[in-house]
C-alpha cells in the first residue's frame, strides 16, 4: 500500500506540480490552507505532510503543531522561500523532520521523503534516534535538545546547502561524523555517496594509496589500479577524520587538491577531477601544531573556512538522560532482553560525572548495563567507583576551594581507593597515565600524602 501525502500550499501551480511529481508513487491529498489542511489531519491518516511556511491566513508552523499532536504523528516536512533559516530550524526542534527551500528541487524532495518513510522503521545506528519525536527531541536523527546542541544545529543547517569546507573540531566521542552525515544529507549532494576515512587508522604510507588511488606497478605490492576514496566520493561528501594525523606529503597532496580540485594516482601525472565536499574532523589544536610546524599553515587556513567546534557531554547535561533512555532501548532490543530503568539516585549521579569519553563512553556504559542488569533498575551501587569518585559536591561558598586545590583533592582520593597504582588511579579519573605522571610531578605532595593519610 503506498504512502500518503498531504501536501499544503496557498500556490495552485505549486500544489499540483508537486502532486503530479509524486502522484505515481505516492497517494496525494491537497490542502490550499492550514485550516483546511488541520480539517484533513482530523479525519486522515498521513505517512507525510509537505507544508509551505507563509501562507494566507495561518503559517505552515500551525500544521506542523496540529500534525505532531496526532496520535499517528506523520513526518513533516517544511517548505519556505521566505521564513530564514532560523525558522526552518525551529520547526524541526519543535518535531519536522526536515526543510526545503523554494523552488523544490524534486529531485533532492524524493530523496527526503524516502529517507523519512525509511526512518520510521529502519534500525538505529550508533548516535542516531529511532524518529520518536514525542519521547527524544531531535533534528534528522540528533538525540538531544540542550542549548549547546541547538548551537551546533543551527550552524549546521546554515551550512549544510551551501559548498564550503567544515572542520569540526572537539573532543573525541562527542559525535564529529554523526555531525558530517548530517551535513551531507541536508546539503545539495545529499544522493551522492558519503564517504568516510578515518586518517589515524591507516599508516602514513597507506594513506595517500587509500585516499588517491594508486595505478598497477606504482609501488612494490600493488598489482592492480586502485580508485582512492576521492574518486569514490565523486558527487557525495568525502569525510577526513583525525585530518591532524595525516603527514606532511599528504598534506601537499590535499592542499593542491583545495587549491585546484585536482589530484594524481600514485604512480601516475594524469590529472583527475572530481566535485565532492570535504567535511575534516580532529580533536587536535591545528593551530597549535601550525606553530610547532607539524601542520601546514597554508593547509590549515583551507580547511578552517566554517569551523564548527562540537561540545563536550559535560556541556549538554540535560540531553544525558535522553541519550541514556535511547542507547538502553537500542541495546535492549538489539539483546533481546528487558530495558533497564535509571533509578533517580543513579540518574543524579551519571549528569554530574564528566564522561571524559562523551557519547561513545555512554554508550558503552548503557550497553554494559543491558547486558548486566536485564530490565532491573540501575541503582546508585551499580554504577562503577569512577562514576561517583569524581562527581563530589561543589564546594560551598563558606570554604571555597580553587579548580586546582578539587583537582589535587580528587587525585589524592582517587590514589587512596585503588592503594596508590597510578594506572588505576587514571581509569577511575577517566585521564591518561601520562596526565596523571604529570600532575603527580607537579604536585608530589599529593603521593607524600599517601603515606600518612
Amino acid at each position: 500500500m503506498p504512502a500518503t501525502i498531504l501536501i499544503v500550499d496557498d500556490e495552485k501551480h505549486t500544489r499540483e506540480g508537486l502532486m503530479r511529481a509524486l502522484e505515481d508513487d505516492y497517494d496525494i491529498f491537497l490542502a490550499r490552507d492550514a485550516d483546511e489542511a488541520i480539517r484533513l489531519l482530523d479525519t486522515e491518516h498521513f505517512d507525510v505532510v509537505l507544508t509551505d511556511l507563509k501562507m494566507a491566513g495561518k503559517s505552515g508552523m500551525s500544521v506542523v503543531d496540529h500534525a505532531l499532536k496526532r496520535p499517528y504523528r506523520p513526518i513533516c516536512i517544511m517548505m519556505t522561500a521566505y521564513g530564514s533559516i532560523e525558522t526552518a530550524v525551529e520547526a524541526m526542534r519543535r518535531g519536522a523532520f526536515d526543510f526545503m527551500m523554494k523552488p523544490v528541487n524534486l529531485e533532492k524532495l524524493e530523496v527526503i521523503i524516502r529517507r523519512a518513510l525509511k526512518s520510521r522503521t529502519a534500525e538505529p545506528e550508533a548516535g542516531l534516534s529511532s524518529t520518536s519525536f514525542a519521547s527524544q527531541p531531535s533534528l534528522n536523527g540528533v538525540v538531544g535538545h540542550s542549548p549547546a546542541l541547538e548551537r551546533v544545529l543551527g550552524k549546521v543547517e546554515q551550512v549544510a546547502p551551501t559548498k564550503a569546507t567544515v572542520l569540526l573540531l572537539g573532543e573525541t566521542g562527542t559525535g564529529k561524523e554523526l555531525i558530517a552525515q548530517l551535513i551531507h544529507q541536508n546539503g545539495p549532494r545529499a544522493n551522492g555517496p558519503f564517504v568516510p576515512v578515518h586518517c589515524a587508522a591507516l599508516a602514513s604510507n597507506l594513506l595517500e594509496s587509500e585516499l588517491f588511488g594508486h595505478e598497477k606497478g606504482a609501488f612494490t605490492g600493488a598489482g592492480e589500479r586502485r580508485v582512492g576514496r576521492f574518486e569514490a566520493a565523486d558527487g557525495g561528501t568525502l569525510f577526513l577524520d583525525e585530518i591532524g594525523e595525516i603527514d606532511a606529503s599528504t598534506q601537499v597532496k590535499l592542499l593542491r587538491f583545495l587549491e585546484n580540485k585536482t589530484f594524481e594516482r600514485l604512480g601516475s601525472i594524469k590529472p583527475i577531477s572530481v566535485d565532492i565536499r570535504l567535511v575534516c574532523a580532529t580533536n587536535r589544536n591545528l593551530e597549535a601544531m601550525v606553530k610547532e610546524g607539524t601542520f601546514r599553515e597554508d593547509l590549515f587556513y583551507r580547511l578552517n573556512v566554517i569551523p564548527l567546534t562540537l561540545p563536550p557531554l559535560r556541556e549538554r547535561v540535560e540531553d544525558i538522560p535522553l541519550l541514556l533512555n535511547y542507547y538502553l532501548e537500542y541495546f535492549a532490543k538489539d539483546n533481546g532482553v528487558g530495558v533497564p530503568v535509571v533509578a533517580p539516585g543513579a540518574l543524579r549521579i551519571l549528569e554530574r560525572y564528566r564522561w571524559p569519553g562523551n557519547i561513545r563512553e555512554l554508550k558503552n556504559f548503557c550497553e554494559n548495563m543491558v547486558v548486566m542488569k536485564h530490565g532491573a533498575s540501575i541503582a546508585p551501587a551499580d554504577l562503577d567507583p569512577k562514576f561517583t569518585l569524581v562527581t563530589v559536591d561543589p564546594p560551598s561558598l563558606e570554604n571555597p576551594l580553587s579548580k586546582e586545590e578539587n583537582e589535587r583533592k580528587l587525585i589524592r582520593e582517587a590514589l587512596l581507593k585503588v592503594g596508590g597504582n597510578r594506572t588505576r588511579a587514571a581509569e577511575l579519573l577517566g585521564i591518561s597515565r601520562r596526565t596523571l605522571h604529570r600532575k603527580l610531578q607537579q604536585w608530589p605532595e599529593v603521593e607524600e600524602g599517601l603515606k600518612n593519610p
